[in-house]
């Protein structure tokens, strides 16, 4: 009797295993939509994954609050949402919005890709009675009923900890390390702009088999260097700084006329995600840098004759067909 009841559980559970594959092969075709903060960036996944744009509207009162709905049936699939949540707060909340709609819509799976991970900067109490803003957002969207996240270039790796689903964390390395190998440079150097970043760097450099320099500074408060000095050498060298986040520039261009004033070569910048508030498109226009290459996970405010966007879209794109498929991602890692 023992015997059979445990054959019977095994088969219970090798019919479930079976029937749960044939749901999961059986799963209707995925369906995108996008923010309104990054349709460009969206219609461009889309293109790669060979899909259209789904049909969502957003409906604002005039008192500012808005209301997104999806025009179309979503019931049972898993469906990609793709918005960066780059202040202003609405972004971040119409993700939350969409979610929840998708939720009660009955959708499947609902993955929200979000190529910039805004309010990451704020991952840790650095002061006294501080909001840790990453864990609260990450709180957020699976409360809103997110079933996956796939992000790009954390300000820190460890957010993903902050998270109860998966998370697929991609590197902009995957689209830029191409880029620099195509510069053809000689007597490459990597830059850190400041010691949170030399992990990024070292990585870098690796890959490249170039030397590296540090950016050591001091602030006197948020966005604003009271001190910089350079630990390495650049003298006779093309020196690219790595970043992930460039914000007011500040730091960057300083780096930058610093690095020459040293005997670099020449300096170039790269980054992933370009958030370019206040006077920074000034400031890198002024700047040594000879050119700053970006990702397009945050829409450019403006154009400038030294900033080069090298698009995220084919990678994400590639991920979430994967994603959809359940295959491995790990290919899509170039370090």
């Amino acid at each position: 009797m023992k015997y059979l009841i445990n054959f019977t559980k095994n088969n219970l559970k090798q019919y479930l295993k079976t029937q749960h594959i044939k749901m999961e092969l059986n799963m209707p075709n995925p369906k995108i939509f996008d923010c309104s903060q990054s349709t460009e960036l969206a219609q461009k996944i889309a293109d790669e994954y060979g899909m259209k744009l789904g049909v969502v509207n957003k409906n604002v009162f005039s008192d500012g609050e808005f209301r997104v709905s999806f025009e179309e049936s979503i019931r049972g699939r898993r469906i990609f949402l793709i918005g960066s949540t780059n202040p202003p707060s609405d972004n971040l909340m119409e993700i939350l919005l969409m979610i929840d709609a998708a939720k009660r819509a009955s959708a499947r799976h609902i993955t929200a890709v979000m190529p910039y991970y805004g309010w990451a900067r704020q991952d840790r109490k650095d002061k006294p009675r501080v909001p840790i803003a990453a864990k609260m957002v990450a709180k957020l969207l699976q409360t809103a009923g997110a079933t996956r996240v796939i992000t790009m270039d954390l300000h820190a790796d460890q957010i993903q900890g902050f998270f109860e689903i998966p998370v697929d964390h991609l590197y902009a390395s995957t689209i830029l390390l191409p880029y620099i190998e195509n510069l053809n440079l000689d007597n490459i150097t990597i830059a850190s702009p400041d010691l949170g970043g030399s992990k990024r760097a070292y990585a870098y450099s690796k890959y490249l088999n170039s030397e590296v320099v540090i950016c050591y500074k001091q602030r006197e408060k948020a966005n604003i260097i009271s001190l910089m000095e350079l630990i390495g050498d650049v003298k006779g060298r093309n020196v690219i700084i790595v970043d992930d986040i460039v914000d007011t520039a500040g730091t960057l261009t300083k780096a930058a006329d610093l690095m020459i004033e040293k005997g670099a070569i020449s300096v170039r910048a790269v980054a992933t995600h370009a958030v370019l508030s206040g006077d920074a498109y000034n400031r890198i226009q002024k700047s040594s840098l000879e050119e700053l290459i970006i990702t397009d996970t945050i829409p450019l405010k403006h154009t400038s004759s030294k900033i080069k966007i090298v698009s995220c879209a084919p990678l994400f794109a590639e991920v979430m067909r994967k994603v959809q498929d359940n295959t491995s991602i790990s290919d899509q890692f170039l370090m």
